[in-house]
């Protein structure tokens, strides 16, 4: 089973952004511990980050017919990336969409998400734990789905 890890914008500064908001992990550290739960599972996490929309629709696009499953954090692309909820949509994977804090209990303009509707679930303010309670959910549904 192979599971796509994707991060948008500024999430590659981790560690040192806003750090009472996200946490002191890296990306890099966040990644690490993903794929060490994901060998625990026996599953192969691909991760992925960029701060261009394109870039992630276009991964997505070259990805999806490798994988079963997306674990996805958009970043800022959440409240307004219409071309990277249609990549989600049309690219037919179970998708969990990720967010270190709480993007509901944050600036108006955070609560509003334009991907969450085509993922079927959402984690949110559970820091970078949220990675990892996604992959585990995730991969359960995945089972769980008829082949």
């Amino acid at each position: 089973m192979r599971i796509l890890l994707i991060n948008g914008p500024n999430l590659n500064t981790l560690g040192q952004r806003e750090p009472e908001v996200y946490g002191s992990l890296t990306l890099q550290e966040i990644e690490a511990r993903v794929a060490e739960r994901a060998a625990a599972l026996g599953v192969e996490v691909k991760a992925f980050q960029s701060n261009h929309e394109g870039a992630m629709v276009d991964f997505i696009q070259g990805e999806a017919a490798g994988a079963e499953g997306m674990i996805i954090n958009p970043g800022a692309l959440t409240h307004y990336g219409l071309s990277l909820r249609d990549a989600i949509a049309a690219s037919g994977l179970l998708a969990i969409e990720v967010h270190i804090s709480n993007i509901y209990g944050r600036e108006w303009f955070r609560r509003r998400s334009v991907t969450a509707d085509v993922c079927r679930g959402l984690v949110a303010g559970l820091g970078w734990r949220g990675y990892v309670v996604a992959l585990e959910a995730l991969v359960e549904m995945l089972k769980e789905s008829p082949a």
